[in-house]
């Protein structure tokens, strides 16, 4: 075992096949892929890399699984099961774009797809086959994107994630910002396999009595949705990104294929090079958009906003018809409505303390946690449609709302006809 030190967890200890797996260029990539994007813009210590945060989910499998087996948890299990999960845990951001999540709101490929080749193919599908078992590639992948047959999915990907139990302790630490407090020792010693009562298959579980602990993680998620994730400026910077990058590739600049090979570092260096940008600069320079306007989502109904989620096209439209009709130019207006998250998603099998094991859902059981009208409320409150601007300019508010409250297709048609949006 080789011991790598780290800030969150101290001595994260390393078996020889994930070592190797470490040092291979698909793995090291994630040195230069930051966390959490542009929030560094914000708070000046979050630099930390995707690559520590892969560590820590690595460690957090390990601890897990230790844990699982000291209690015979494990027994039914393939022998190969536990390195197939610290494996899955270890790798699953290998599939990351530069500056984390933000490309994936531009329509380009979610990062777990385009990570399936970067598994089970080149160096590091064929260690995995060569120190795991040959179908150890296909295995891994299917953890890392939920569709795993192992009892142990729910480690990798579910309600109750390393993944989540890890990010949300580092990006609190390195922001510092005090919401990311979670009961971690508590909630994963209260982890157990049992049969779940949906499938009648084993499947990870939590014990009762590890609930209070689960509520810790759901509500340190929804405070860094609101305080960090979400934050205005980060919001902004990462608005700028998009447009900039989103550009570059309709103009054929930059080869969207070739997205998760490159760092935060390189692929600016590639717009700078390939697809100058008044944006970029910006960037760069930290004179990111104002807000000349911001909304709750609860001043709006379920639906609002769909299109400025799903339809970029229109949205870039939309976008350059009201900067000119405001007086600005093409990209110096900006429209931002975060894709709506499960902020407080639950469904996973819990051991009750007479031993039967009932699945709870975001419906709640009496007595227990009820999420419904909270979450709801809760993830509304952390949610913003916010309009960014390069230039003060006087926008009215409730023109521009009841414009963006439009259906796509009537706003499809006003921008088609060329006329005004706001009239």
């Amino acid at each position: 075992m080789e011991i790598i030190r780290d800030p969150l967890w101290n001595n994260v200890r390393v078996d020889p096949v994930a070592l190797r797996l470490v040092d291979t260029p698909v793995f090291q990539r994630l040195r230069y892929v930051r966390q959490l994007g542009l929030a560094f813009l914000v708070y000046p210590g979050a630099t930390h890399s995707r690559f520590e945060h892969a560590l820590g989910a690595y460690h957090l499998a390990g601890t897990t699984l230790a844990m699982l087996a000291e209690r015979g948890e494990l027994r039914r299990l393939p022998e190969d099961e536990p390195a197939i999960v610290r494996a899955a845990a270890l790798l699953h951001d290998v599939g990351h774009y530069p500056f984390s999540h933000a490309l994936e709101e531009i329509g380009v490929p979610h990062h777990e797809r385009v990570g399936r080749p970067l598994v089970t193919d080149g160096e590091v599908g064929d260690l995995l086959r060569a120190l795991i078992g040959p179908d150890a590639p296909e295995r891994v992948y299917a953890l890392m994107i939920g569709a795993g047959e192992s009892p142990l999915q729910g480690l990798i990907s579910g309600s109750l994630d390393l993944d989540k139990i890890e990010y949300l302790k580092r990006d609190a630490l390195m922001c510092g910002v005090p919401y990311g407090e979670i009961d971690v020792d508590r909630l994963l010693n209260a982890l157990v396999v049992a049969d779940d009562p949906a499938t009648g298959r084993p499947a990870v579980a939590l014990r009762e009595k590890g609930l209070s602990a689960l509520e810790s993680l759901l509500f340190a998620k929804y405070q860094m949705y609101r305080n960090v994730y979400w934050h205005h400026a980060v919001r902004a910077a990462t608005s700028m990104y998009k447009r900039l990058v989103d550009e570059a590739l309709r103009a054929g600049a930059i080869d969207p294929d070739a997205l998760v090979g490159y760092t935060d570092e390189g692929l600016l260096h590639a717009l700078d090079e390939r697809a100058p940008s008044p944006l970029l600069d910006a960037l760069r320079a930290r004179r990111l958009h104002k807000r000349a306007l911001e909304c709750p989502a609860a001043e709006f109904d379920e639906s609002f906003g769909d299109w400025m989620v799903h339809d970029r096209d229109l949205t870039v439209a939309v976008e350059d018809a009201l900067a000119r009709e405001l007086g600005l130019a093409p990209g110096e207006l900006l429209l931002d409505y975060p894709a709506k998250t499960q902020m407080l998603g639950l469904d996973l099998p819990v051991l009750r303390r007479g031993g039967t094991v009932h699945r709870l859902t975001a419906a709640g059981w009496e007595g227990a946690i009820n999420l419904p009208t909270l979450s709801e409320q809760l993830y509304r409150s952390a949610r913003w449609l916010r309009v960014f601007v390069a230039r003060p300019v006087a926008v009215p508010r409730d023109a521009l709302v009841q414009t963006l409250q439009r259906p796509a297709e009537e706003l499809r048609a006003r921008v088609d006809a060329g006329g005004p949006l706001l009239a």
